[in-house]
């Protein structure tokens, strides 16, 4: 990569966006404003039954209103950890976790995550019945406003016509939509996503990727996604913290919100990828 493309690619300046709709202008103009989400210096750990083990160690971001973050990093470094503590999941054994200048002391309904497991949703229940049982126990709507709001976004997600359908009738793509609209509903003030599309195939996983990006484009949601493909989120993102091998420390900050899925073939993009794969490997020597 040439010496300006690559400071272009460095350039960590968050970006703000605003609303798409009057309904969400408000919020989101303040959360753009400033730090929504801030992690200073945190480190995890987590137990097995031979020993304690450091997941991640003394890692430190910020993520702005109607940013893209990600979390990118080789399996084992401690990047789902990471989500599940920013969860409220699990505490940190130092540094911070803090939402809109609140710390964070455990699960809430202002971060919803989307797990990579499709068999997120119960079977009992139907598309809509999914995404709006939380609306009604969460944000305590009624039935007729709970079911107008859950039709809603699963319009977003292109299944307002499977509503009455089961989850064992859907396939793997089409339970992950119904989980990224039933996150969406709640309107978070951070989307959590765990390796959402890790478990589907080529195609279906690059048709969630453009759907994800067509969401964003249109609610300008905040995501925070965890992957290990240096490609989804070069293209994912706008935004990507790299961690090193386990445990996990901040290796650097990057920019990439000139990526699209068009970009995948271009001298850049390609560029790109190797630059991140030499600042995720090879300064330490380890192997993926």
């Amino acid at each position: 990569m040439g010496a300006s493309a690559s400071a272009a690619f460095i350039d960590s300046t968050p970006l703000t966006v605003p609303a798409a709709t009057a309904a969400t202008a408000a919020a989101a103009a303040a959360a753009a404003s400033g730090r929504l989400l801030s992690v200073d210096r945190v480190s995890l750990e987590y137990r097995t039954r031979e020993r304690i083990v450091r997941a991640t160690h003394n890692v430190s971001f910020d993520v702005y209103g109607g940013d893209r973050f990600v979390l990118l990093g080789p399996s084992g470094c401690g990047k789902s950890t990471l989500l599940k503590a920013v969860a409220g999941f699990i505490p940190p054994v130092s540094g911070t976790i803090s939402l809109g200048g609140e710390p964070v002391r455990g699960p809430g309904a202002d971060r919803i995550v989307v797990f990579q497991e499709f068999d997120q949703l119960p079977p009992w229940k139907t598309v809509l019945q999914n995404v709006a049982f939380p609306l009604r126990v969460a944000k305590k709507l009624g039935r007729t406003e709970a079911n107008g709001l859950a039709l809603h976004y699963l319009e977003k997600v292109g299944l307002a016509s499977f509503a009455n359908a089961y989850p064992h009738t859907l396939s793997g793509g089409m339970k992950q939509r119904v989980a990224i609209a039933r996150a969406l509903a709640m309107q978070p003030r951070v989307l959590l996503m765990d390796e959402p599309f890790a478990a589907l195939d080529a195609l279906t996983r690059r048709k969630m990727q453009e759907e994800l990006l067509r969401l964003w484009d249109d609610v300008r949601f905040t995501l925070l996604f965890v992957t290990h493909s240096i490609e989804e989120a070069l293209i994912v993102g706008n935004r990507i913290l790299l961690l090193s091998p386990h445990p996990g420390r901040v290796r650097a900050e990057l920019n990439s919100h000139q990526y699209t899925h068009d970009s995948a073939g271009q001298d850049t993009f390609r560029d790109s990828v190797a630059h991140i794969h030499r600042l995720l490997f090879e300064e330490t020597g380890a192997a993926s």
